[in-house]
């Protein structure tokens, strides 16, 4: 049933918090227990991205949790795309983030819900089934998993280096220049880069303090808003990749999704490593 007024009393968006985990980790363990059998439906564009029969499964139980408590607001979803409705609030959700892995028998993947109000990510939950790991945020809130808060990296540089995660829209190509020259430096001016192929993955190891930085060119809007969110809860700051401030919105193309993501120092290293890039 929908939830009620009380639920929402407790705390900002405690109801759909609740709401969201529970979809996640409801379509997590579908995704956990159907993985072996996992079959791919179609290639989806050129670049070989596919779409497996999860992602359709997992997207039609957590489209219907929200249906039914949240009737009158938005939802887009990877697949279904976009079910309209008229207000503020836009559901954003990726049932299955790493399908790609998926289909070759990796098991990186994750579940991902996030609530916008105006564009802005207000509630984020990442779920990854394989551990059973929920990690939620709500602006102005904190970060957690269960009961502990994440504390997000440290912000001083390793001797060895940062380790970052990468992510790219699936719109820019292979060759791109930009992304190949960004993807350069950081391959040699940090200790790993981190190509996961899902991007919840990588917002939760920064929020958790696992990683030490991220930086995306271009990247997709259904993720997007969700693990920013967990990460701008532990203190993670965003900048464009000029430096300037980032506001992180669901709102816009993905031209306005490039950004460097870190605390304190390593943020500075990571701004100097991406000028080096785009000088080259």
């Amino acid at each position: 049933m929908p939830s009620s007024a009380s639920d929402r009393d407790v705390a900002p968006y405690a109801g759909e918090t609740r709401v969201a985990v529970a979809a996640a980790e409801e379509a997590g363990a579908l995704l956990r227990g159907r993985f072996g059998a996992a079959r791919t439906v179609r290639v989806k564009d050129a670049e070989g991205d596919v779409l497996m029969d999860l992602d359709l499964a997992a997207e039609k139980l957590i489209l219907a949790r929200l249906q039914t408590h949240y009737p009158h607001d938005r939802i887009l979803s990877e697949e279904a795309g976009l079910l309209d409705a008229v207000g503020r609030r836009t559901w954003l959700v990726d049932p299955l983030d790493g399908s790609n892995n998926v289909a070759i028998g990796l098991t990186a993947y994750a579940v991902g819900i996030g609530l916008c109000v105006d564009g802005a990510p207000v509630v984020g939950v990442v779920h990854e089934p394989v551990t059973g790991s929920t990690w939620r945020a709500v602006r102005g809130q904190g970060a957690s998993c269960g009961v502990d808060r994440l504390p997000g990296p440290p912000g001083a540089v390793p001797r060895s280096g940062p380790v970052v995660a990468w992510t790219q829209g699936h719109a820019v190509g292979r060759a791109d220049p930009v992304a190949a020259g960004l993807r350069g430096q950081l391959e040699c001016r940090t200790r790993r880069m981190l190509q996961l192929w899902a991007p919840l993955l990588g917002w939760s190891m920064l929020a958790r303090g696992a990683i030490d930085g991220f930086v995306g060119y271009r990247a997709e809007g259904i993720d997007f808003p969700a693990g920013a969110l967990l990460a701008t809860e532990t203190g993670v700051e965003f900048r464009t990749l000029t430096g300037a401030p980032f506001t992180v919105s669901s709102a816009g193309p993905d031209t306005d999704r490039s950004f460097v993501a870190a605390r304190g120092d390593t943020l500075t290293y990571l701004l100097d490593v991406v000028a080096r890039a785009r000088r080259n």
